[in-house]
């Protein structure tokens, strides 16, 4: 791994306060199988980096490393992150490769070390100081990085547009972490997406959920009004437009649209 990406790495995690670890403690002196890091790592740096691993992910050591069974008597294996405790259960074999996430953490390893020497740094008229990635820029303490859109899309194909609102609802009590994506664009997008497919009561049901939480927003307002229209509800469409006026009475849009129906705003 370049030197470069390297020292963003420990900068990142250093920066978010993982220094002083359990782990540290634990981790053995002398490093084998290392593949991508570089094989005279200082052992406080690679604390630091697993450490930043686990944070950025929000997974423990188990997720990518073999945990010794415990011996007969003693104390059962303990984490060592994921904004938690260590522990002195911990016992691992950290030079096996018999888990596929470790495996993939290489690669992932070498793709930023790729984006950030190669490919940002081909950017002209680069950032003073230049942008760079680590792995909390996509995972945002998510195993696998998604995005709020992508949960309500998922949600509502596989269990029913409730059970989107439901996940919304209860992801959202967590927003402070800064995981998803909670300003009303996303909806909004999943809303016009789902309307593609012909689904406009489930558009609008979002609509609606989320309009609980941005109640003087005049694009929800206009965005149900036109599903109601696409799904042929005259009466609540005209009925949208005008709380869109209500709102706003100087939106071109609302105007519009009614005098399309003949209608008087």
């Amino acid at each position: 791994m370049a030197a470069r990406t390297l020292r963003c790495l420990v900068v990142a995690v250093v920066a978010a306060g993982f220094v002083s670890l359990p782990l540290a403690a634990q981790i053995p002196e002398k490093f084998e199988n290392l593949q991508v890091l570089p094989k005279d790592i200082h052992r406080d740096t690679l604390t630091q980096i697993m450490r930043g691993f686990t944070m950025s992910l929000g997974v423990r050591c188990q997720f990518c490393h073999v945990e010794r069974a415990p011996a007969a008597g003693a104390p059962g294996g303990g984490g060592c992150g994921g904004g938690g405790g260590g522990g002195g259960g911990l016992n691992f074999d950290f030079f096996k490769d018999d888990k596929d996430n470790k495996k993939i953490a290489r690669h992932m390893l070498k793709m930023v070390d790729s984006i950030n020497n190669k490919f940002l740094a081909s950017i002209p008229n680069r950032d003073d100081p230049p942008t760079t990635i680590n792995c909390a820029t996509c995972h945002r303490g998510l195993m696998k990085p998604t995005t709020i859109e992508a949960v309500l899309l998922t949600t509502t194909e596989r269990s029913g547009v409730d059970s989107a609102i439901a996940r919304y609802r209860l992801l959202r009590n967590d927003m402070a972490a800064g995981r998803y994506n909670f300003s009303e664009q996303p909806v909004g997008e999943v809303a016009r997406r789902l309307s593609a497919q012909g689904k406009h009561s489930e558009a609008i049901k979002l609509l609606e959920m989320l309009q609980e939480f941005y109640p003087s927003s005049v694009n929800i307002d206009f965005q149900i009004a036109e599903l109601h229209i696409a799904a042929g509800n005259r009466d609540q469409g005209v009925a949208r437009y005008r709380a869109v006026l209500a709102k706003n009475p100087n939106d071109r849009r609302a105007q519009q649209a009614l005098q399309r129906l003949g209608v008087q705003p």
